[in-house]
């Protein structure tokens, strides 16, 4: 029996072993701001999301999607991330089970922004008008 691989286009998506590690790393480092086990005085200020991991199609680059609650000083919040980069790696690879550790780095998730943007955009009256449908066929 020979074992076939398929060639996955760039539009398919990630591959289940792609999800599966990014979530077992996505727990992993959730638990370790939730214990408060990264001693960075700007980490220990904050709480911090995890809404997301992206792992390459070779799994040896997790993009880290982070947010601290109300969005307040992301950008410094994802420096010390970047500052204790080696500590949080090292933390990964004693708590999943991986034969490789990927790199890792870190990014703001805009997806709260985004979406945030987009209700602004929707409540306008303008689009409202456009929405409702009692409103439309009147000529």
């Amino acid at each position: 029996m020979s074992r076939h691989h398929h060639q996955r286009g760039p539009s398919a998506g990630p591959s289940q072993r792609q999800l599966r590690v990014g979530e077992l790393i996505r727990h992993a480092l959730a638990e370790m701001f939730a214990r408060g086990e990264v001693h960075d005085a700007v980490i220990e200020g904050h709480m911090i999301t995890v809404p997301e991991v992206r792992l390459s199609p070779d799994l040896k680059l997790a993009t880290i999607y982070v947010m601290p609650l109300g969005g307040r000083d992301a950008a410094d919040v994802v420096a010390a991330l970047e500052r204790n980069k080696r500590f949080l790696r090292g933390e990964i690879a004693h708590r999943v089970n991986l034969k490789f550790v990927p790199d890792i780095r870190f990014r703001i998730d805009e997806r709260f922004a985004e979406a945030e943007r987009i209700d602004r955009i929707l409540s306008t009256p303008e689009v409202k008008r456009d929405l409702d449908p009692d409103k439309g066929d009147e000529s």
